[in-house]
């Protein structure tokens, strides 16, 4: 069995995110469906879930917008940013588990670069970055 992989020193750091679709590891650490529904054809054994926080997610009407509008990735990531400032219970939670190890938020989409997972990783990595400062 290959060596597990060390966790970073830095919380800000073992914010990860990955594809709900790809094989689950013992390196992901806590696994976190970010998502508001649940991703086609997958089973949950399969998800391996540490937990399902969809009250992080998008909103509805967003997540749908952005569905629509897949070109406006800005105004989608500025709006976003807006709803996680309310979600501030739910992103200390999120936080909190990076102090202790990996954390992997899940997502299904397909295109990897603009999700709402990156939005929730980048906001994450400085928040425990301002917390541990």
């Amino acid at each position: 069995m290959p060596p597990r992989p060390a966790v970073p020193d830095d919380p800000a750091e073992r914010i990860r995110i990955k594809r709900i679709y790809r094989a689950a590891r013992v390196s992901d650490g806590t696994r976190i469906l970010v998502d508001r529904l649940w991703p086609r054809g997958v089973s949950k054994e399969r998800a391996r879930l540490s937990c399902w926080l969809k009250e992080i997610a998008p909103s509805d009407d967003l997540r749908e917008w952005f569905h629509e509008n897949p070109g406006k990735w800005e105004n989608f990531r500025e709006l976003y940013e807006k709803e996680l400032a309310e979600q501030d219970d739910f992103l200390r939670e999120i936080a909190g588990y990076a102090q202790d190890g990996m954390v992997t938020l899940l997502y299904a989409s397909k295109d990897e670069e603009h999700n709402n997972a990156v939005v929730l990783r980048d906001r994450l990595s400085a928040l425990v970055k301002t917390e541990n400062a």
